[in-house]
């Protein structure tokens, strides 16, 4: 008996098994991590609420037409930080639509993890979620790939032109703006044949960071999906693509300037050209005319302050340094309020002692912690180094800078007002026998390249060129997760972006640190600094202070001991001891490169720029130090008895931190 099966049965049950098809290959390109080992959380907890009410309204701002999303909804431990990324070649509408249903789909995989990752529906979005910062934090674990199982032919010139071509995206994404960080293009391999390639990082990335990112995962695509037609790598701040056939669609424009949100509708629809220019240039004029008033009024208003100041004020000697800060009066804060803050200056309060003056822990009425630099008034550092340190820190904003506050003038007083760092600095842990088993090497890598990061930002990639002049492991702030954040400018010194060096007669610093051509001739640049970061990064590795490596019974500077080792081919010796072996490459490459900062020959240091590459990418080879400065007598050689140099005549090239005089040693970082 024959069974008739109606033609609209069979249509629908084709699309049933079609659905479910569709529904199983998508649900095999969604990729997730939820991470146990970062903490977990309990249902309707604070962190349960703040985490869904921060997923379900991540996406609804729509004025964001560029498909980033990095948003923090609570406090403290409870506070939810999280990333939403769209590939940049997807519409606005259809990346909300795919936030939205990754913010569903990461609940239900990943159901009461603190920390957790989704890649939707073939890599067009990612949404991840921590209680931990992860904004302008480069990741690259957990990393995830998705191959072609077709092979290319001509394998050779296939990779050539793939290699040439994600570099080339890599230079362009890298260089985009805060709002989108993305490129994709293609290029012809053998026998015609097109590759097209994809690479983005999250914006929120600095330029060097989104290189770094991209170039280890374009470093993966051999043992990944070598001579393969295609192939994806995932990382949690960046991606990439690459296929034998084309994915993307073209890229949206945006514009030059950040999108701002859509202004109401006009209720004038029907505008004639005419109409339009008659109405642009009455728009004009008066836009034009409020400026030129407002301009004359604020002029007359500064005159009239800067006259009544003058008048309150005439016998202040210091008039003269006051209006260079005048620029940032807004940073301005009252003495009282910093007195209450920090309880009258109590020494229960007291964090540490330097050059400058006391530094105090303090909380403001609104709660936030906040370190105070007072200038104590036999303070061999003065109104220079002060207004100094606010003139530049004003300027500078950067994650491994520490963040200036603000700043307070009253009668004598003068007050520095920073964010408060809890781990102190670098040397409170890395000196200590016992406190430095807390660094592991990827603890030490990350406070490295952290520090790298912060001099390249005061050397190329500020507005402003910063050379710091007293780089050293207690001017190193650790904040809660152990990010390095450098501190004290109080000696730093602004160049023009063209000048390569400058001159001085008052050399200031701490031995040890100091670079020979800025001791012995007074001449400093940001060879001088990369100099400094040598010693620094020789310390970090060794766990040892650079004026007394102490190997068994025998002691002596670090310079001389890294040199002689590595010459000997017992640079292991330099390692400290509480170190795992697992990152052994790793860490002679860190030696290798401090050996190239303090060579004598300032030429022959490399720039910042080349430290970060040679820091991020293992395929650089590195070229063979020379021998150190001051490697020869570094224990007998002293500085010129140069009068003009002050106190810093009186000491020898080899003293430490601790011996300097104020003159030559910066004030003691907070907290202590």
């Amino acid at each position: 008996m024959a069974i008739i099966i109606p033609m609209a049965a069979i249509s629908c049950i084709l699309s049933l098994l079609l659905s479910s098809l569709i529904s199983q290959v998508s649900a095999q390109f969604n990729t997730e991590y939820c991470d146990n080992n970062k903490g977990n959380y309990t249902i309707n907890s604070t962190y349960h609420n703040n985490l869904n009410t921060l997923l379900s309204t991540l996406s609804s701002h729509t004025q964001i037409n560029y498909g980033f999303y990095n948003f923090s909804h609570g406090q403290n431990n409870d506070k939810v930080n999280a990333i939403g990324l769209c590939r940049g070649d997807v519409k606005p509408d259809e990346c909300r639509r795919c936030l939205n249903d990754s913010a569903l789909t990461i609940t239900q995989l990943c159901p009461n993890q603190k920390e957790a990752l989704l890649w939707l529906n073939t890599s067009k979005c990612l949404l991840r979620y921590s209680h931990r910062t992860i904004f302008g934090v480069m990741e690259s674990s957990p990393g995830f790939y998705l191959t072609n199982v077709n092979n290319v032919t001509e394998a050779d010139k296939f990779n050539q032109a793939l290699s040439n071509l994600m570099r080339n995206l890599t230079v362009v994404a890298a260089s985009g703006d805060s709002r989108l960080k993305y490129a994709a293009d293609s290029a012809i391999a053998a026998n015609f044949q097109t590759v097209y390639g994809l690479v983005q990082c999250t914006p929120d990335l600095s330029e060097t960071d989104c290189n770094r990112c991209l170039d280890g995962a374009i470093s993966e695509i051999p043992s990944c999906c070598g001579n393969k037609m295609g192939g994806r790598v995932l990382r949690p701040s960046c991606n990439i693509r690459f296929e034998s056939a084309i994915f993307y669609d073209q890229t949206p424009k945006l514009d030059p300037d950040v999108t701002p949100p859509s202004p109401p509708p006009s209720s004038f629809t029907n505008t004639s050209p005419k109409e339009s220019n008659n109405t642009i240039t009455i728009v004009i004029a008066v836009v034009v005319s409020i400026v030129v008033v407002a301009v004359v009024s604020l002029l007359g208003l500064c005159i009239y302050l800067r006259r009544k100041k003058a008048r309150k004020s005439p016998t202040v000697n210091q008039d003269d340094d006051d209006d260079d800060i005048e620029i940032s009066q807004s940073l301005q804060f009252d003495f009282d309020t910093i007195r209450v803050a920090t309880e009258d200056f109590s020494n229960s309060n007291k964090l540490g002692q330097g050059g400058f003056g006391a530094v105090y822990r303090g909380r403001l009425p609104n709660g936030q912690m906040i370190a105070v630099k007072r200038l104590s008034s036999g303070s061999s550092q003065g109104d220079t180094e002060f207004k100094n340190e606010v003139l530049l820190m004003a300027k500078l904003q950067h994650r491994n800078l520490v963040r200036l506050l603000g700043f307070c003038l009253e009668g004598r007083e003068r007050l520095l007002i920073y964010e408060f760092v809890p781990n102190k600095s670098l040397d409170y842990f890395i000196f200590d026998p016992v406190k430095k088993a807390q660094l592991d090497w990827e603890m030490r890598y990350k406070i490295i390249r952290g520090i790298a990061r912060g001099l390249l930002y005061l050397h190329e990639d500020s507005l402003l060129r910063i050379i710091h002049r007293d780089l050293k492991a207690s001017n190193i702030l650790l904040d809660e997760e152990m990010n390095p954040k450098i501190a004290d400018f109080g000696m730093a010194r602004l160049v023009l972006l063209d000048e390569t060096h400058a001159n001085t007669n008052r050399v200031v610093g701490t031995y040890g640190y100091m670079a020979p051509e800025y001791i012995m001739q007074g001449q400093f640049s940001v060879k001088s600094d990369i100099f400094s970061f040598g010693v620094l990064l020789l310390e970090i590795v060794s766990g040892q202070k650079n004026s007394g490596f102490r190997h068994g019974e025998n002691v002596e500077d670090l310079l001389s001991f890294t040199w002689r080792n590595w010459r000997d081919g017992t640079a292991v010796n330099i390692v400290d001891p509480s170190l795992e072996n697992n990152s052994r490459n790793e860490v002679m490459r860190c030696i290798h490169i401090g050996l190239l900062c303090v060579q004598e020959n300032l030429t022959d240091r490399p720039t910042m720029a080349t430290i970060m590459l040679m820091l991020s990418s293992y395929s650089l080879g590195l070229p063979i130090p020379s021998e150190p400065a001051f490697y020869a007598n570094s224990t007998a050689r002293s500085l010129p008895a140069t009068s003009s140099w002050g106190h810093s005549s009186r000491a020898t090239a080899n003293q430490s931190a601790q011996e300097s005089e104020n003159e030559n040693s910066i004030t003691e970082p907070y907290p202590r």
